[in-house]
């Protein structure tokens, strides 16, 4: 598997576990999605939402890519996260349906890397100001290593809810 299979492979996890902890997190009541568990970022709906602005704050970043990608463009209209912790939804629908919206860009926009781009070196700004510069593959991994680790808090603390979100093996989509 060469390095645009790979990321292509954690795109489509990425949207397959997504899925599952949404309608996981929709058989329970808005309270309990909404009480604070002690965790990162206290509820289970404070997590989701964490993970949703992580992920918009990185796609708006990977759009200033020398390459372009066209297929980010709609991340303009969207203004750029500045707290990572904020419950920018407290409705799980509303945050499912960006959530829906977000998984398919980032599929989208997975088919349409190449291997040259991979290489590049992104600058950016990280969330205090400071310029970053860094290898735009090592980039990649963490954006899919990040919604691994989050996801997997808010699976815990589904489970602690009483809700089980089944399997969640990466090698459930390796051929």
């Amino acid at each position: 598997m060469n390095r645009i299979e790979h990321i292509a492979l954690m795109a489509r996890y990425n949207q397959w576990m997504n899925r599952k902890v949404y309608d996981a997190a929709a058989t329970l009541t808005d309270a309990e999605l909404a009480m604070d568990r002690q965790a990162f970022f206290g509820s289970i709906l404070g997590t989701l939402n964490h993970l949703t602005l992580g992920d918009t704050v990185w796609l708006k970043r990977f759009a200033q890519h020398p390459s372009g990608f066209i297929v980010l463009a709609p991340l303009s209209d969207l203004a750029m996260p500045t707290n990572l912790k904020q419950l920018a939804f407290a409705d799980l629908h509303e945050l499912g349906a960006r959530r829906t919206w977000l998984d398919e860009l980032i599929i989208d926009w997975a088919h349409t890397l190449r291997e040259a781009d991979l290489d590049h070196r992104l600058h950016y700004h990280n969330m205090r100001g400071a310029a970053a510069d860094k290898p735009f593959f090592s980039l990649l991994v963490h954006f899919f290593n990040h919604q691994t680790h989050h996801r997997g808090q808010a699976t815990t603390l589904l489970t602690q809810a009483g809700v089980d979100v089944g399997d969640t093996d990466l090698l459930a989509l390796i051929d």
